[in-house]
């Protein structure tokens, strides 16, 4: 009986912060788009893509198979290694990034990153075998 009554009044204190919460949310996708440059939001995307792709890679891994176990390294460290050298090149672009990057340029950024990433998958396709 005494859980009944202690359940009560938990409820509308779970809906209040429900509430908070999407309102929350709806703030930071509302400021997200209206404050992002356009440059900023395809690499979160590709971050995305990133996260989501090594994912479902080490899902595969755990869940089906391992077998050819050089291919799954090879994949899941290009994936890591894009991910990281994205998060990079994010820093060095996002607005406000003068006072760390004062010497490199947007587009010596994006040169650098396209270089290692090239390395990076001639090792993981190296890696193959």
């Amino acid at each position: 009986m005494s859980t009944a009554k202690t359940s009560a009044p938990q409820l509308p204190q779970l809906r209040t912060s429900s509430q908070q919460l999407s309102s929350s949310l709806n703030t930071l996708i509302a400021n997200y788009s209206s404050t992002t440059p356009p440059r900023l939001k395809l690499i979160d995307s590709f971050l995305l893509f990133c996260l989501c792709s090594g994912v479902l890679q080490f899902a595969y891994r755990l869940g089906v198979s391992s077998y050819p176990y050089n291919a799954f390294l090879g994949g899941f460290g290009a994936t890591v290694g894009q991910f990281v050298l994205l998060a990079g090149l994010r820093a060095q672009v996002a607005p406000g990034r003068d006072d760390e990057f004062k010497h490199v340029s947007q587009e010596r950024a994006f040169a650098d990153f396209c270089a290692a990433s090239i390395v990076l998958h001639l090792f993981a396709y190296n890696f193959l075998g």
